[in-house]
């Protein structure tokens, strides 16, 4: 059976540490802090377009599954952003 869901690269994991939310409540945060009930919320009423949209549904099903402790160890990996 083919999975419908696109390959995960290992580069999206830690773009969830340095892409930061662009708006609302946690604007500035990056999306791998959001809270869980903000995630849900995008998953009920529509997450955005564009890659935004695809990082934020990738930290839902990451939240959701209880799996958000294993972003920790890539927390400060990658590019320095001042």
């Amino acid at each position: 059976m083919a999975s419908h869901l696109p390959a995960l690269e290992p580069q999206q994991l830690q773009r969830l540490w340095t892409v930061k939310m662009p708006f609302g409540k946690y604007e500035g945060n990056p999306i791998a802090k959001l809270p869980g009930n903000y995630l849900n919320w995008f998953a009920r009423e529509g997450f955005p377009k564009g890659e935004l949209g695809r990082l934020l549904a990738l930290m839902h099903e990451i939240d959701h599954n209880g799996l958000s402790e294993l972003l920790q160890p890539l927390q400060g990996i990658g590019p320095r952003i001042d």
